[in-house]
């Protein structure tokens, strides 16, 4: 925010709340984002909490799980790598080949994992999209367009409980892929 000068007048105040709208810079291309479709790819994704200070998806890890691999049964794609922490997640995914869907796919996880958990009173915006207000409505990709690139987002991935100061090393954090795929001694 910039600081005005002693005594300089406010700027007037809006003379509608959707004054916004008409302004020359605004346009309906700006609320409707449109992401790559690149088939087969290989995407790094975040995924965040509407609440950036909760801890349910550590809390309720179970009921995540439950819904990436009931999702990933039937649109099938490849975990690169993961990590959740307590209020968003980061992860890599190889789509099919042919297959370029990721935001069904995220659609259809916040959903499941959105059902699971116990009702909670929402905000009117939220009823009307049918939304428990779980998650923030969109996500963060990039799409990853080298091996090199991909070996980086996999080790941000595993990185990110010790620069969030969850862990002391990426092992020492139980909700993440480094378990699985992680070399011994890594990094």
């Amino acid at each position: 925010m910039l600081a005005r000068r002693s005594g300089a007048s406010a700027p007037p105040p809006p003379k509608a709340s959707n004054d916004f709208l008409t302004l020359p810079w605004f346009s309906e291309a700006m609320s409707n984002y449109i992401r790559p479709q690149i088939a087969g790819a290989c995407v790094f994704f975040t995924v965040t909490l509407a609440n950036r200070h909760s801890q349910l998806l550590t809390r309720e890890i179970a009921a995540l799980r439950a819904a990436v691999r009931r999702t990933k049964a039937e649109r099938p794609f490849a975990i690169d790598a993961w990590v959740v922490l307590p209020d968003h997640m980061h992860c890599v995914w190889t789509l099919p080949d042919g297959d370029r869907d990721f935001s069904t796919r995220w659609s259809v996880i916040k959903a499941r994992f959105s059902r699971a958990m116990p009702p909670t009173p929402r905000r009117p915006s939220h009823a009307a999209r049918r939304e428990h207000g779980i998650w923030q409505r969109r996500f963060w990709e990039h799409h990853l367009r080298s091996e090199a690139d991909k070996t980086a987002a996999i080790r941000y991935c595993w990185i990110n409980p010790v620069k969030h100061g969850l862990a002391d090393r990426p092992e020492a954090w139980p909700y993440s892929s480094i378990h699985r795929d992680g070399p011994a001694d890594w990094p």
